[in-house]
């Protein structure tokens, strides 16, 4: 088990009877397989709804327009829920084995996030989350008549990373990402609202400092500066949210990614503190560790849902997902893919279509 989260500290309000209570519940929570824990008021800062607005107004969110029709519920967990009282962050670790960009060094493979080499972490986290809300109601009936809870992933509009570090799990990392002293930048975090009142949880410590290797690391320089992200240019993304034809500038920056981007994560000096997720639902599906451009070319539809079934790929569908891959494919500076970009010229899509035609241009560049 990795270092989990220090426990709660005593507040002006919580008796001790609260505070036995917030330990069982930690305790249940490392029980279950989550990795880390805090507990924190159900309000966040007027900075939060700021920076979301400030992020919004510059487009920055793209074509995401679920971010600005739930901005205010996002921006305060009490405009989501008015009466939650308590929110329990929970953290659980998703760290890799190895190099997780390994495969960007690989021209004839793709290169899958990390988050995404395995079975959907929506399913996995939400059911850990049930089992401990139940646990929660269960628990504070004895210091309240009828407690209530909610439980989230990152599909509701939730202000994950600002709950997260302020409940103790991490920092904002200058990528925009929580970072946490015994996890790095691999957290998947989920939430449990709560009618109880519990003592809130310790600050974690520590910071980026002078450092600036995920700013760097970045392929389409997405961030315009630290602690900020135009998610147009984030290689997740145009290869996850983004429909449509990919920007052309922004097609030769992306490499060999076919599905999200670890660049910015991967290169967080903190993550050598991280050890690889023991998880036995979050280890890798050994054929999507370094899959194959070539054969993934070659999906149909339900060729695609059938390697992608309970996969967070498989929501972004086969046409989408090809067009990644073609994109790859031009990147790839492999002529031997040339027939299978001609084959998908003639694709029915015309997103496809333009994503073939594109990579044969740069393919055949190469080879005059």
């Amino acid at each position: 088990m990795t270092n989990p989260s220090p426990p709660p500290h005593a507040t002006g309000t919580a008796d001790p009877a609260t505070h036995r209570l917030a330990e069982r519940i930690r305790n249940k929570a490392l029980e279950l397989g989550f990795d880390a824990i805090g507990f924190c008021p159900a309000s966040l800062g007027p900075e939060v709804r700021l920076r979301l607005q400030d992020f919004l107004a510059n487009g920055y969110h793209g074509q995401m327009n679920w971010l600005a029709d739930r901005a205010e519920q996002r921006s305060q967990p009490t405009a989501l829920w008015p009466d939650a009282r308590t929110v329990i962050a929970l953290g659980t670790s998703y760290a890799p084995e190895g190099d997780a960009l390994a495969t960007l060094h690989k021209p004839g493979c793709g290169n899958i996030s990390v988050y995404a080499r395995h079975r959907d972490y929506h399913d996995v986290v939400k059911g850990m989350l049930k089992h401990l809300a139940q646990f929660v109601v269960r628990e504070g009936r004895q210091a309240t008549a009828a407690p209530e809870v909610k439980v989230f992933v990152d599909t509701a509009p939730v202000a994950e990373k600002p709950l997260a570090e302020k409940a103790g799990l991490g920092w904002a990392g200058k990528h925009t990402n929580l970072v946490s002293r015994q996890h790095g930048s691999w957290l998947f975090l989920g939430e449990i609202y709560t009618t109880l009142a519990l003592p809130s949880s310790p600050p974690s410590g520590g910071g980026c400092g002078s450092c600036s290797r995920c700013l760097s690391a970045c392929p389409t320089q997405a961030f315009p500066a630290p602690y900020q992200m135009d998610a147009r240019r984030c290689i997740s993304y145009l290869t996850i949210e983004h429909a449509g034809p990919i920007p052309v500038a922004l097609r030769p920056l992306m490499g060999t990614h076919i599905y999200g981007c670890d660049d910015c994560l991967a290169v967080c000096p903190w993550n050598r503190f991280a050890k690889a997720s023991q998880h036995i639902k979050l280890q890798p599906r050994a054929e999507l560790i370094a899959p194959d451009l070539a054969e993934l070319s070659q999906l149909d539809d339900p060729a695609f849902r059938t390697l992608f079934s309970g996969s967070p790929i498989k929501r972004i569908g086969r046409n989408r997902f090809v067009r990644n891959v073609l994109i790859a494919i031009g990147n790839s500076g492999l002529p031997a893919l040339l027939p299978h970009a001609h084959t998908l010229s003639m694709d029915p899509d015309p997103v496809v279509r333009d994503a073939a035609l594109w990579a044969i241009e740069q393919l055949e560049g190469r080879t005059t």
